[in-house]
């Protein structure tokens, strides 16, 4: 009988799984005191989450890489909430057909073109630029942690005698490198009066949303347009020897061919005109970048 109640008072888990489980419910609540105190880092997190989508897809990276992937996360295509943001902004009736995404092998280029953009002949941004640039940069710089490649451009116009610019190149580069000032120094301002509260609670880093070396300016100039240009020089001469040719074995007499000749120059400058509201623009490539 004394063995049989002996025997009954074993029952139960043994005694050090009752320190053992203290133990780990003690580090559970360390771990949580920590992640509630931390901020998460946009890029690294954006990493992690690429990594296990490759995991679970079947496409673990290879060993013979060393672990690491060379896949091109896509950024803005891939992410909705951030696409559906910009696209509200593009299918706003005061910005339609003047602000564009197109997807390429290089990244996202946002092209914001036939807008005053800058003061004639000068690398200094209106007003209306400074808006249209600060709600997309928002979106574009606090969503993603990639590149921003910033080209600047510039028509056929020739510069002004007393333009500090010696070149259209000058120019197109200190276009470019305005749009990075801006949202390197005049946005990063803004945005750090708007969510102190964020920062105050270490929500928000803008230091590293906003660091410089995010920013690329680059100058295309007129280059782009001049080729544009000369492209359009080739149609009209085209168009115009056809007609001499027409004139020449008489299909058509001398009255048709001053008249469609001016119609030919009218429309050729109606084309140029079109394509210099085309060049009053700026590109914003959001450059895809290798996860690892």
């Amino acid at each position: 009988m004394m063995a049989k109640k002996k025997s009954e008072g074993r029952r139960g888990s043994p005694a050090w799984m009752t320190t053992y489980g203290d133990m780990v419910t003690l580090l559970l609540t360390f771990f949580i005191a920590l992640i509630s105190m931390s901020t998460i880092s946009p890029g690294k997190f954006q990493q992690v989450a690429a990594g296990l989508q490759m995991i679970f897809s079947g496409k673990p990276p290879s060993v013979l890489l060393g672990g690491k992937s060379l896949n091109k996360e896509p950024l803005i295509t891939s992410k909705k909430g951030i696409k559906e943001e910009l696209m509200r902004i593009i299918e706003d009736e005061r910005y339609k057909g003047k602000i564009t995404i197109e997807e390429t092998d290089k990244g996202v280029v946002i092209v914001l073109k036939n807008m005053a953009l800058f003061e004639p002949a000068s690398a200094k941004l209106t007003a209306h630029a400074k808006s249209i640039l600060a709600k997309i940069g928002t979106i574009v710089i606090e969503h993603t942690t990639n590149v921003l490649e910033i080209y600047g451009y510039c028509d056929d116009t020739p510069l002004p005698k007393n333009s500090i610019y010696p070149s259209k190149w000058h120019l197109g580069s200190a276009r470019a490198a305005s749009v990075a000032r801006f949202f390197a120094v005049e946005l990063k301002e803004k945005r750090i009066r708007e969510r102190l509260a964020d920062i105050q609670l270490g929500r928000f880093l803008p230091d590293y949303f906003y660091n410089p070396d995010r920013f690329i300016p680059i100058g295309v100039g007129d280059k782009a347009i001049l080729k544009e240009i000369k492209r359009l020089e080739a149609e009209f001469t085209a168009k115009m020897k056809l007609l001499n040719d027409k004139l020449m074995n008489g299909s058509v007499s001398k009255e048709e061919w001053k008249k469609e000749s001016e119609k030919l120059k009218e429309d050729f400058d109606e084309k140029l005109k079109e394509l210099r509201k085309e060049y009053r623009r700026i590109d914003i490539l959001v450059k895809r970048e290798a996860v690892r």
